[in-house]
């Protein structure tokens, strides 16, 4: 399936996931679709929701926020990464509600692989800025160098009004080690968001080992005199999500925080070269 001639998911098909995910939750195996970032289904899942429920509430044709929740549950679970739920998520990047087109964008992020990245390229132009920060946050993920482009088009100030995308964008960007990306990310240094440049200086420095700060001159004249700007490079892992408990998350039965685990994204080799 290609990304121009996406179908929504036909009603039947959640018969046939509750199928495949009705198994209990509690000592389930890890299966090669354990999502990135994620330790425990206690993270996510909701102890009331079956995963037959989750299935149906993913494809219900009649509530956006069902078929939000189911896919969130879903693709949570260590299973979610199976064939049958990659198709949910990717005919969820039709719906035509943007919480939903969301939850499918950040479940390829979890579970794709790069041959998915053309649809989650494709969602940096959506309408809506929840949708298109998760596009840019899957792409921390999945290491395809037809994103470098659209990236670097979007940290542009003039491009993408929502600060949070472009600093998405940019932590994105910190993975490829090609010299138009360390020319884009000097160029965003101008950007008006401290936040963006927080997070433009960060990628510059994982892709050269170098800092100078948010000096845009620095940088130009350090990287116009160096003949290999990619010598002290420090390995990529994607950004992470994590906080303290809260006092209830300390009782008994109660999950956690979903905090995450980094790692590299994807699709790209994990080993630098010295």
């Amino acid at each position: 399936m290609d990304a121009g001639t996406r179908k929504t998911t036909p009603i039947f098909l959640s018969t046939a996931l509750a199928m495949v995910i009705s198994i209990p939750f509690v000592g389930c195996g890890t299966f090669d679709g354990t999502p990135r970032g994620t330790e425990s289904l206690l993270q996510v899942l909701v102890p009331q929701t079956s995963p037959s429920e989750a299935a149906e509430m993913a494809t219900d044709p009649y509530s956006a926020e069902n078929r939000y929740k189911g896919i969130t549950l879903l693709s949570s679970a260590d299973f979610g990464g199976q064939p049958i739920y990659l198709e949910l998520y990717v005919d969820g990047l039709n719906d035509d509600d943007a919480s939903v087109r969301g939850a499918s964008v950040r479940a390829l992020g979890r579970h794709g692989d790069p041959e998915h990245a053309p649809f989650i390229i494709e969602m940096l132009e959506d309408s809506d800025d929840f949708v298109r920060l998760e596009a840019a946050r899957a792409l921390q993920r999945i290491h395809t160098a037809d994103a470098i482009e659209p990236l670097l088009t979007l940290i542009e100030e003039e491009n993408e009004p929502n600060t949070d995308i472009r600093a998405a964008a940019a932590d994105a960007l910190g993975q490829y080690r090609e010299k138009r990306v360390v020319l884009g990310l000097i160029g965003a240094l101008r950007d008006s968001r401290l936040a963006v440049n927080n997070r433009v200086q960060h990628a510059l420095m994982i892709l050269t080992g170098q800092n100078f700060g948010l000096d845009r001159l620095a940088w130009l004249d350090w990287y116009n005199e160096t003949s290999d700007v990619f010598t002290g490079a420090q390995p990529y892992t994607y950004p992470i999500f994590n906080r303290k408990k809260k006092i209830i998350e300390y009782l008994p039965l109660i999950p956690p925080p979903p905090n995450e685990t980094t790692g590299s994204p994807v699709g790209m080799d994990p080993v630098f070269d010295s």
